[in-house]
């Protein structure tokens, strides 16, 4: 006899939480390892500082989870995460992250198969919530390997976030 198997829409709901819960904890690794000038370094005006994007993280799940999904205001200025220069800490950053990621776990949590369909309007796109949800977690590990990137190329160190592969017994995480 064989294990039942996890419906649908929890798989998908474990999932985004558990890859959101990940890439936050590498950016706070990242922003641990940077001094506050490296966190609010930027070659150009063109480019963004890893203080940006972490910034730019937090309002991005807050608008679309927290406030999309979950109902919560929509308090987001999206242009203050982008000229923000060095006016927050690498620690309040991680902070903000940690503050909003609870928030938007709480929210996923609560999810459903009926829920997942409905329909939310964030910055103008009409989407569902499953949408929703998967684009939250595909933009927040776009700017998470930005970040890792510039964390790199500023301490010149091997993050070690994949170590495990490397060791002689196989890796048990289940999702890269």
């Amino acid at each position: 006899m064989t294990a039942p198997q996890p419906a649908l829409d929890k798989v998908f709901v474990d999932f985004s939480i558990k890859k959101l819960r990940q890439l936050a904890e590498r950016i706070k690794d990242c922003l641990g390892r940077l001094n506050e000038e490296q966190v609010w370094a930027r070659g150009s005006e063109n480019e963004n500082a890893v203080g940006n994007l972490a910034l730019h993280l937090s309002g991005n799940v807050r608008q679309w989870i927290v406030s999309g999904i979950g109902g919560k205001p929509d308090i987001r200025v999206r242009d203050r995460e982008f000229s923000a220069r060095g006016d927050i800490t690498p620690a309040e950053l991680i902070e903000r992250l940690d503050g909003v990621i609870d928030e938007a776990i709480a929210v996923v949590q609560r999810l459903n198969g009926e829920r997942l369909l409905d329909k939310v309007k964030v910055q103008n796109y009409e989407v569902t919530v499953l949408e929703a949800v998967a684009h939250v977690v595909e933009h927040f590990a776009g700017h998470t390997g930005q970040i890792i990137y510039a964390t790199k190329l500023a301490t010149g160190s091997d993050l070690g976030h994949y170590k495990h592969l490397s060791q002689p017994k196989a890796h048990t995480e289940k999702t890269p």
